[in-house]
């Protein structure tokens, strides 16, 4: 009976807690939080195709990057991102009015995000228009990896996947483009494509 209170106790003890926590935090449903063009976010699609709430995006290529102007070549394509609170949180807890990114890591380095990008178009083969489409998964690197070369490698030696931001590997990355004659996949990572060998909550 008395492990049984001490198991509550410290049930009780640790939802307390994450109230805490969450209590000193801002979050979208507040009001208050700024997306990079300094919009409010609110919970839904915004005209772009952010879903911050739900952790993905969902609209043109280059409506992701706000019509930026060197993105004109291709803003007929379409692009899905989902990520999880590591790669960017729905809350923000260090009080920038912006949404966290890697808290409470001081970097991505060790922190579990990731990112999984889904693009998509029509390409002319032959005279008919053909769709293509493109789909990569990219981690944050773990705390113990090695970049050699352009290449993540784990504390084992393992090969993680190619470098891409600085902080982050590519594990897997598959490209289906008849007019390129591409069909699969381009990359799997040797360590593994699977979000949870990288330490990645939410998996």
């Amino acid at each position: 009976m008395k492990k049984l209170f001490v198991i509550i106790l410290a049930i009780g003890l640790v939802i307390g807690m994450t109230s805490y926590v969450a209590a000193e935090c801002t979050t979208i449903q507040d009001g208050t939080l700024l997306a990079s063009d300094g919009s409010i976010i609110a919970t839904g699609y915004d005209d772009w195709g952010y879903n911050y709430q739900a952790n993905m995006f969902n609209g043109g290529y280059c409506d992701a990057y706000r019509d930026a102007a060197w993105c004109q070549d291709y803003k007929d394509d379409d692009l899905i991102m989902k990520w999880n609170d590591a790669w960017l949180s729905k809350m923000d807890c260090d009080n920038d009015g912006l949404l966290d990114r890697h808290y409470p890591y001081p970097s991505y380095i060790g922190s579990g995000a990731w990112l999984t990008n889904h693009q998509s178009g029509k390409v002319e083969v032959n005279g008919k228009m053909r769709k293509w489409t493109y789909f990569t998964k990219i981690v944050a690197a773990p705390s113990d990896a090695n970049a050699v070369d352009g290449v993540w490698y784990a504390a084992d030696g393992t090969e993680i996947g190619p470098v891409i931001w600085g902080s982050f590997a590519t594990i897997q990355e598959v490209y289906n483009d008849p007019s390129a004659g591409e069909h699969g996949i381009l990359y799997k990572s040797p360590a593994g494509p699977g979000f949870g060998i990288y330490g990645v909550e939410g998996d």
